[in-house]
């Protein structure tokens, strides 16, 4: 996902449709990387490697394992709802518990119950209940949801888990419509403000909490809700931000982990500078891929079938320029104006699924020939999960406070950014400087980062599917490579095609992949590649 300061990464099917990731307008820090209670272990390829916690279950966590859960009917037919109770600290067990909101859709046979299949669909931020009563408990493959019982958990500090607020919605256009190219010092200084502004909202209203909202921590609670759910090992399915999440689960805890799949992979030993860095890179590709799309159609507002993608970019930059200046009308109920930021959150949402390219063109076409700005603003909406009422769900609050947690800033101030922009346009003439400014959100959140890039080895794990899309916006084909050789057991499969993510998205050479490894235990050979 994309969220204001750095895409969130989260799997296609909750963004246009369910809902997008969070994105550029005000993006959120990159993807994130690990997280507190976290733990070092020996350097591993210039960075550290997370090492596995104990077998053996603390004395004070005893509790936690050994709850019981009440299940009752709720949501879409067929689902159950739970709550599961975790600490807030695993390091001070006594200081609390925290509520997550667990879900799940029993196995309807035919065929013997093979345990659960725990799916997140990313973020962070995204909220997993919603992602399996609307998509995957349903959706998923019928000889998948026959086997398995489909079981979803909202990670502490997302939506229906002790959710973090910092804005409401009000104040939230108001952040989202923020100019994040600034051209001079007062439009800096409004940046820096609004991203104080944003910081001094969370911190309100979650002090505690905000500082146990890491990936590690996220990781932890789902060994609690595997073993209260009595299964032996973890089976999992993470797009996206989910990725990482199933990676430092399976580092954790490498004896526990049953069928991973990570689609849609992320990197943990990078740097928050370097994941937006090639964030930005990975969406111009996508884009580099709809402008050459876009050109072919007699409706393509960015230029004619001899014009070149680098001047489709330039064609956009232009367009986002004039509403730099001049904001577009939009027909809004609350009176908001389609701003260069709004329209640049609503283009990159759009590039995380190649399906959404039509709809793309088509409020492009509005916008720059009309001058109706109504189109980019829907899918800026989208992104942000803003509603007709004006309010927006926790997705850009939960996706701030866990990158913000698991890595250092990119950026300890505006001077930085000014150094990093030739790189970051360099990456990505279109986005990248959108993208190199709103990396600096983080360096002014009010809890300190408990995290560091490292290495995911999982030494002793089961196989581990690690799977990457060669022009996939959010998170490029790379960090896929990369994770699968950190990974000791992990196999690549490689989807050749365009959008986020690749599983249920059409190409039966993957899902029959990964099928067979869910229902059958048998992983793809290694470099598998489809189409």
């Amino acid at each position: 996902m994309i969220t204001r300061r750095t895409l969130p990464c989260r799997s296609r099917t909750t963004r246009i449709g369910i809902g997008l990731l969070a994105a550029v307008g005000l993006l959120v820090p990159a993807c994130s990387g690990e997280g507190a209670s976290g733990t070092a272990g020996s350097a591993v390829g210039g960075t550290a490697a997370l090492a596995a916690l104990p077998r053996s279950t603390p004395a004070g966590l005893s509790p936690y394992y050994e709850q019981k859960l009440k299940w009752r009917g709720c949501g879409a037919a067929g689902s159950q709802c739970a709550t599961l109770r975790v600490p807030l600290d695993y390091g001070t067990a006594s200081s609390g518990d925290i509520r997550l909101a667990v879900t799940r859709k029993k196995a309807t046979g035919p065929g013997e119950r093979l345990g659960s299949l725990l799916v997140n669909p990313g973020g962070p931020g995204g909220s997993a209940v919603d992602y399996l009563q609307a998509y995957a408990g349903v959706g998923y493959p019928a000889d998948v949801r026959a086997r398995y019982d489909m079981v979803a958990v909202d990670p502490r500090g997302v939506a229906r888990s002790a959710p973090v607020e910092c804005l409401d919605g009000r104040e939230m256009d108001t952040y989202t419509q923020t100019d994040v190219t600034p051209d001079d010092d007062k439009e800096t200084d409004a940046l820096v403000a609004a991203y104080r502004t944003f910081a001094e909202g969370c911190g309100n209203d979650a002090p505690r909490l905000l500082r146990h909202l890491s990936t590690v921590e996220a990781a932890r609670d789902m060994d609690i809700l595997r073993t209260v759910l009595g299964d032996e090992k973890l089976n999992f399915v993470g797009a996206s931000y989910g990725t990482f999440l199933g990676a430092t689960y399976a580092g954790l805890f490498p004896d526990r982990a049953g069928r991973l799949v990570l689609d849609g992979a992320m990197d943990p030993s990078l740097s928050a500078r370097r994941l937006n860095l090639e964030q930005a890179a990975g969406f111009e590709t996508a884009f580099q891929a709809f402008a050459k799309d876009c050109v072919r159609r007699p409706d393509c507002p960015l230029g004619s079938r001899n014009t070149t993608p680098d001047q489709v970019g330039k064609n956009l930059k232009a367009f986002l320029g004039r509403l730099d200046r001049r904001p577009a009308p939009t027909g809004d109920a609350d009176g908001r104006r389609l701003t260069e930021s709004l329209a640049t959150t609503g283009v990159v949402a759009a590039l995380y699924d190649e399906s959404a390219w039509e709809q793309l063109r088509e409020a492009l076409s509005a916008a720059m020939r009309e001058n109706d700005g109504a189109g980019l603003l829907f899918l800026s909406d989208s992104y942000y999960e803003r509603d007709t009422d004006g309010g927006y769900s926790n997705l850009m609050f939960a996706n701030a406070a866990v990158n913000c947690l698991d890595l250092p800033a990119a950026f300890d101030g505006p001077d930085e950014v000014r150094e990093a922009l030739p790189a970051y346009e360099k990456a990505s003439p279109v986005f990248g400087e959108n993208m190199a400014w709103s990396s600096l959100n983080c360096a002014y959140w009010p809890v300190a980062p408990s995290g560091e890039p490292h290495r995911i080895t999982a030494a002793g794990a089961d196989p581990i599917i690690v799977v990457g899309t060669t022009r996939d916006p959010a998170t490029p084909y790379r960090w896929a490579r990369s994770l699968a050789t950190q990974l000791s057991s992990a196999r690549l499969l490689t989807y050749e095609g365009d959008g986020h993510t690749a599983y249920g998205r059409g190409s039966a050479c993957i899902d029959s992949a990964i099928n067979a490894y869910l229902l059958r235990g048998t992983p793809p050979t290694d470099e598998k590649r489809c189409s």
